[in-house]
């Protein structure tokens, strides 16, 4: 396995609730180049975000669409919180509630560029590439330690998961339909940075 040198960006200070907007399309551009942070055990993981989706209200292809669920409880929470699934039985997926209470929808953070922790994720994901550390929602969660158990937690509340300033300004932001998905699948509700070499996706999708 091949170690990485760790990314010499300045630490992130945690952002708070009031400095994303509070409505899904708009959070999911603006999670762009803002950092995701998980101060596990094991040490402190981060990344760039550099690839979301957005869910927003009324989507067919969303969590939310059949209503509240046990399941699905998180997404109905306020602005904010953590919703952690698993996804087609295999990997956890990290998504951010990003209406008022009570309303379902959210963002999923899909890829991110590697910043803290990089050994740490590496040992955990058992892959030497960089490159392919972190460039998909599952290698997301998995590299950074996300389950079950961060479901429901609050980003915002001096937590172990939280999200971050940018560390280095977005790039230039690119549109695409969504991925994997059958329902609204025409919506171009896919948010990525322009040439960022995690994130994911068949190449056509990010131009």
């Amino acid at each position: 396995m091949t170690s990485a040198p760790e990314h010499t960006l300045a630490a992130p200070r945690r952002l708070g609730r009031d400095a994303l907007p509070h409505e899904t399309v708009a959070l999911a551009r603006a999670l762009i180049g803002k950092t995701l942070v998980h101060e596990a055990p094991e040490g402190r993981m981060s990344v760039r975000i550099v690839e979301t989706e957005a869910y927003p209200v009324g989507d067919a292809a969303g969590h939310a669409f059949i209503g509240q669920t046990r399941r699905n409880a998180s997404l109905f929470r306020a602005f904010g919180h953590a919703y952690v699934y698993l996804g087609y039985g295999v990997s956890w997926l990290l998504n951010v509630s990003s209406e008022s209470h009570g309303v379902g929808a959210g963002v999923l953070l899909r890829a991110g560029e590697p910043i803290e922790g990089v050994d740490i994720m590496m040992r955990r994901r058992g892959r030497g590439r960089l490159a392919e550390l972190t460039s998909g929602p599952g290698k997301l969660c998995m590299a950074m330690d996300v389950d079950k158990r961060l479901d429901g937690a609050d980003f915002f509340d001096g937590g172990p998961l939280w999200l971050g300033e940018a560390v280095r300004p977005a790039g230039d932001i690119g549109v695409s339909v969504r991925i994997g998905i059958t329902k609204d699948a025409e919506r171009p509700l896919r948010f990525y940075e322009r040439g960022n070499p995690f994130v994911s996706g068949p190449r056509k999708l990010s131009p």
